[in-house]
């Protein structure tokens, strides 16, 4: 099988130095199978809605944004000398539908921050969204709603 570039995107910020770089063989589309190179990721894939046994892409979208999102309000919670709660959450809905330009996602995410005041709380939230990765990659091409919850 010989490789030949399709399609190249630019945008945002130039990437000077790589942290980590995921691989995933992926057979079959919505009704295939998922598999990292590194086989920590070995799972079945089916379309949302259906009773396949396996998860899609929109939960697995919802998992790793939530999980980067913590992460992101933890670099910033540290930075500003705050202390994130035990019960720190992330309840992420991404939606698949349609409209006037065809297949898109929304995604909604409810930030659980119990015990912080809600000036700490809406602060970390806010800075959290404008580093996490999976937000900047969302920013002006999905609609997004965060609400906090403390």
């Amino acid at each position: 099988m010989k490789n030949q570039t399709v399609l190249t995107a630019t945008g945002g910020s130039a990437i000077t130095k790589v942290l980590y770089t995921g691989k995933v063989h992926i057979t079959g589309g919505r009704e295939g199978k998922a598999k990292s190179t590194d086989g920590r990721l070995d799972i079945e894939l089916s379309t949302p809605g259906s009773i396949g046994k396996g998860t899609n892409p929109e939960q697995l979208f919802a998992a790793g944004w939530s999980a980067c999102f913590i992460g992101a309000m933890q670099h910033n919670a540290a930075a500003a000398k705050i202390k994130l709660p035990e019960g720190t959450s992330v309840d992420t809905e991404v939606d698949l539908g349609t409209g006037e330009e065809g297949f898109a996602l929304q995604a909604r995410l409810q930030v659980n921050l119990p015990g912080l005041s809600v000036e700490e709380a809406t602060s970390i939230v806010a800075a959290a969204h404008q580093t996490c990765p999976y937000s900047k990659a969302s920013r002006n091409n999905i609609n997004v709603e965060i609400s906090v919850a403390v």
